[in-house]
């Protein structure tokens, strides 16, 4: 775009510009293939630097040389760390030009300390994105990618005629990202979920969610049941983590007949419904948390939903608080459960689980699972 604005000029003038060694080394710049994008950014941030000082000379009123703090912001968003220090030098020129125009007085430490402040803000948010790789707003976007991916990826599949689901995920401090997440997968009449937790909570947690959730959806419905949680387990103990540990339950239902299987890798115990007599039991399932042991080994535990039968699957957020048994907060889970028979499993699944996370700030799942 500035190569044609260039070539609009007459001919003179771009013969005498030619003699000029600046604007020769400017233009040769300005016609490189590479990150010609950049370059052409960086021009009209200086043309810009440069029209609102002669404006700021004009008019203080409308044009006060603080508008130059823009340019340093658009500077952050658009350039490299190189181009933006060298967008800094043509501020700082334009900067000294309006003071010694229009007076100290308009350009004064007021205007000076707040555009430095933005200009350490800018290469901040520069140094960034230029480790990332993006620049723009292409580092958000894909977050908010991986955000909605996340989020797909927690729905469980249409169940058929029979059966419903219901699966509610709050993050912590109301974060996008966070350490609990869902896989599913549907195939032949048969139906896995697993509930994954990945120790911390908010986005700290959220990054080693979203790689697992990828992986460890991938192994879901490629390989067996009963060695979707050892093959979890070998993934991570190939990544060698340092921080933290990871929880799962894996579940296996046939929806024919009703029958499940539950496996656990240190995760809180899974709770059944039983609508003959209107109680919830407490699952057996037991297992070590995932990547600590190279063989790991579970306990499954099995059984049957008959029409009316739930499963309750959540996460260590619901039940856990400082300084209490993870026992008594499992007590009053199941106690504030008895409200979703009268109210209906899906309606009141969501209102459970900020019942139970109202006072707690960490990551809360729940996965609830019905024969109608």
């Amino acid at each position: 775009m500035l190569q044609r604005l260039v070539h609009l000029l007459p001919s003179r003038v771009r013969a005498a510009l030619r003699r000029v060694p600046v604007f020769v080394t400017v233009y040769r710049w300005m016609r490189r293939g590479k990150l010609t994008r950049a370059r052409n950014a960086f021009v009209l941030l200086a043309l810009a630097s440069f029209g609102i000082g002669w404006a700021a000379t004009l008019s203080q009123t409308w044009f006060p040389a603080s508008l130059i703090v823009l340019v340093v912001l658009a500077g952050g968003l658009l350039l490299r760390v190189r181009s933006l220090v060298v967008l800094y030098g043509v501020v700082a020129a334009v900067l000294a030009f309006d003071s010694w125009r229009v007076g100290f007085k308009h350009v004064g430490p007021g205007v000076i300390a707040t555009v430095a402040v933005t200009g350490v803000l800018a290469l901040m948010l520069s140094r960034t994105r230029e480790q990332i790789g993006v620049q723009g707003l292409r580092g958000e976007y894909m977050l908010l990618e991986l955000r909605d991916r996340l989020r797909r990826q927690g729905e469980l599949p249409r169940l058929p005629a029979g059966w419903d689901s219901q699966v509610v995920l709050v993050q912590a401090g109301g974060s996008s990202f966070g350490g609990d997440f869902v896989v599913s997968n549907l195939h032949d009449g048969t139906l896995e979920v697993a509930l994954v937790d990945v120790s911390g909570k908010g986005v700290d947690a959220g990054t080693r969610a979203l790689m697992l959730s990828g992986a460890f959806g991938g192994l879901l419905g490629s390989v067996q049941p009963d060695r979707f949680l050892p093959s979890c387990n070998v993934y991570l103990q190939r990544q060698r983590w340092d921080e933290g540990f990871v929880t799962a339950v894996h579940v296996n239902i046939d929806l024919a007949t009703g029958d499940y299987v539950v496996e656990s890798a240190g995760h809180p115990p899974v709770v059944q419904f039983d609508a003959g007599s209107g109680t919830w039991r407490v699952g057996a399932a037991k297992g070590v948390v995932l990547g600590v042991v190279p063989d790991l080994r579970c306990e499954p535990e099995s059984g049957t939903l008959r029409p009316g039968d739930a499963l309750l699957l959540y996460t260590d957020g619901l039940v856990e608080a400082p300084g209490r048994d993870i026992d008594a907060g499992i007590d009053r889970l199941l106690g504030e459960a008895e409200r979703l028979v009268p109210q209906g499993f899906r309606k009141g699944a969501r209102e459970l689980v900020h019942t139970m996370a109202a006072a707690r700030d960490d990551d809360c799942a729940l996965i609830l699972i019905w024969r109608t």
